[in-house]
């Protein structure tokens, strides 16, 4: 049965255009201010929203998001509300996709058949878990799947095409590609490689492909949607809501705005670009031929 991932995607492919990815982390800087964002992202452009689970040990995420999810766990943010925050948010939108994002010591922790049934049942859709590989799909991946979530897989510029049906063999949703080797909030700059990346990619899989790490204002996210299926925004959302921040880390008037405007901004990006021949495009001429 499709999900509302796949739904989303099949959607955008008819209008001919990228997904716009966001993330943002739960209850950073508290559970209020964080339900507020959520509610606001799909009217401001998001198309897709990553929620982040905080966690002690992130060892994928540089100093922007790794300080988001200590804010959060020092507002008292847990799995637990986490889902509660999840199902707040669907309780006024049974549209836009939920993903969440994180490791795996948290479900490993909460027990897994729990975490999977409380997941579906506040209304998420899928799951990135970055620390465990294809070779543990047991563990979280299949009962994930067998639970009606997807379970996003990501791919990076090391990831050969050897290693690429591995990773691919399991992922439902869409595949992630990291566009940099290193940890969230690196400077992208090889748009080339991506697109290079991306039409690899595809020729392992129908998947759509969504591409983060480094894209930071709308310029950054009309290059990636020329060629990908999802343009994915993390750290410039953690890094602008931080601004909005008083001293003591506490939400002021526009902490919700610093957000959803990068969003508003970062999706006319998005919807503004122009596929290349052989991406988004190539499906359009199929439709019409």
């Amino acid at each position: 049965m499709a999900s509302r991932i796949d739904d989303r995607f099949a959607a955008l492919k008819k209008e001919g255009r990228a997904a716009l990815v966001t993330f943002v982390m739960a209850g950073d800087p508290d559970l209020a201010t964080s339900l507020d964002i959520l509610k606001a992202l799909p009217s401001a452009g998001a198309d897709v929203i990553e929620v982040g689970m905080p966690f002690t040990d992130p060892m994928a995420d540089g100093p922007a998001i790794q300080a988001a999810g200590l804010r959060a766990l020092k507002a008292g943010t847990t799995l637990k509300k986490t889902l509660k925050l999840v199902a707040d948010f669907r309780a006024g939108d049974d549209a836009t996709p939920i993903v969440l994002m994180g490791y795996y010591n948290p479900i490993y922790v909460y027990g897994v058949g729990a975490f999977l049934r409380d997941a579906e049942a506040a209304g998420v859709d899928g799951l990135i878990v970055v620390d465990l590989p294809p070779e543990e799909d047991a563990e979280l991946c299949i009962p994930a799947r067998s639970a009606g979530l997807n379970f996003i897989r990501l791919a990076t510029p090391t990831t050969d095409d050897r290693r690429l049906p591995k990773v691919l063999e399991n992922t439902s949703g869409f595949v992630y590609y990291v566009s940099l080797t290193g940890i969230t909030g690196a400077a992208l700059a090889d748009y080339a490689g991506v697109s290079q990346a991306v039409a690899r990619i595809k020729r392992h899989t129908a998947l759509p492909i969504a591409v983060g790490f480094g894209v930071k204002n709308a310029d950054n996210a009309a290059e990636i949607a020329r060629n990908a299926d999802g343009v994915v925004v993390g750290t410039a959302l953690v890094e602008a809501l931080k601004t909005s921040l008083d001293a003591e880390g506490h939400a002021g008037p526009s902490s919700v705005s610093a957000v959803t405007g990068l969003v508003a901004s970062i999706s006319q990006g998005v919807r503004g670009a122009r596929p290349q021949r052989g991406g988004v495009m190539s499906w359009l001429s199929r439709l019409v031929s």
